[in-house]
């Protein structure tokens, strides 16, 4: 090939892939801080999974088809996480009293996935070269069944979702984890907050959904399959 027809193959080729580049990048950005239709529809085809109190009372996205594995890989940690959900409700005095280390909210999770075989767990991970090991420790998960870990995040702030994500990274490459859980709020239970004299425990820079979304989007979990539920205000309860 002459020098002038290689110069101009390689001008074609860098304008196909700066066009193919440019269209990925407009495919998920998004100045009011959603996900975007190209990338919501092929991202979130599995919402209709779940029954319809869950799509209703929570905010749902997935990655990486991480409903399809769940529901068809482990349909008992499927079902688990449905009956749970299910039964969650945003009690006001949960909300009026805190929590201290560990909020009622977190007790009563931990509770009802306990009684369906979940439980902590943690990893002794490390790294090994030449016969040489060196620790690499991982995060114990919160919640952990046949390689699903859930972890809830009602409160605390907002670099646990890096530390989370973090998590399910290593261990989804190290294969132990298939799909990572995040429970968290809606930012619309801020009113709720507010109206209860509590808003000030529950401030911009904890955890809460558009805290955690542009994380997971920026590739927080890399390849590992994720699946995101956000606690809406249809869940309170006032009278309890």
């Amino acid at each position: 090939m002459r020098r002038g027809s290689f110069a101009a193959a390689n001008r074609t080729v860098f304008r196909q892939k700066r066009a193919q580049a440019n269209w990925y990048t407009l495919s998920i950005t998004d100045p009011t801080g959603s996900i975007s239709k190209s990338c919501a529809d092929s991202t979130n085809m599995g919402i209709e999974k779940f029954p319809q109190f869950i799509r209703e009372n929570y905010e749902v996205h997935e990655w990486r088809h991480a409903i399809a594995i769940l529901q068809t890989d482990f349909p008992s940690e499927f079902s688990d996480v449905v009956s749970v959900l299910s039964n969650l409700r945003l009690r006001r005095s949960w909300i009026e009293v805190g929590g201290g280390n560990k909020t009622h909210l977190a007790k009563w999770i931990d509770h009802e996935l306990r009684q369906r075989g979940w439980s902590p767990k943690k990893f002794d991970t490390k790294i090994t070269v030449d016969g040489k090991s060196a620790e690499s420790p991982t995060h114990e998960v919160d919640c952990f069944k046949n390689q699903v870990a859930l972890e809830l995040e009602w409160n605390n702030k907002d670099p646990f979702f890096d530390r989370d994500l973090n998590n399910f990274r290593l261990l989804f490459d190290l294969r132990t984890v298939s799909v990572g859980i995040i429970l968290t709020r809606c930012d619309e239970l801020q009113g709720i907050f507010n109206e209860l004299g509590r808003g000030s425990s529950y401030g911009n820079s904890t955890t809460h959904m558009s805290k955690l979304l542009p994380r997971i989007k920026g590739g927080g979990g890399a390849g590992c399959p994720l699946l995101v539920f956000g606690m809406k205000k249809t869940l309170y309860d006032p009278n309890s």
